[in-house]
């Protein structure tokens, strides 16, 4: 039995405690700073109605089930597509008409998802190695 990391996959070790580690702290901190209200109120505006705060801290609790997924390689191919989904929408609804940038020559564009969805589907296409 070998102990230790494999020196191999360093770099999507790398890559999935990172992204887990953005996930995760983008959505409590959500839940902790009352960004679930304002989130929630804007998506109320964007056509959700009354399901605007309820979406939100489902968009929240995503982030960090797909985090915790990430981490313990349980379910995280069906949670990582549902983030992707989530940030494609988001790509959609607010970060398209500001451009590229997040920041710099730009704010709030789409350049960071496109990142962590790139990052998604290269954690979900990592083939797994038998025991």
């Amino acid at each position: 039995m070998k102990i230790g990391i494999d020196k191999n996959n360093l770099g999507m070790l790398l890559l999935k405690i990172c992204l887990a580690a953005i996930l995760l702290v983008h959505g409590v901190a959500g839940m902790f700073n009352g960004g679930i209200t304002g989130f929630g109120g804007y998506l109320s505006s964007q056509g959700f109605g009354i399901f605007g705060v309820f979406l939100a801290w489902f968009i929240k609790l995503s982030h960090v089930a797909t985090a915790i997924s990430i981490l313990i390689r349980k379910w995280h191919i069906f949670f990582c597509a549902l983030t992707i989904f989530i940030l494609f929408a988001g790509i959609i609804m607010v970060h398209l008409p500001n451009g590229w940038f997040v920041v710099g020559g730009g704010s709030n564009g789409i350049e960071f998802n496109l990142l962590l969805i790139c990052s998604l589907v290269v954690i979900m296409s990592e083939k797994r190695q038998n025991p």
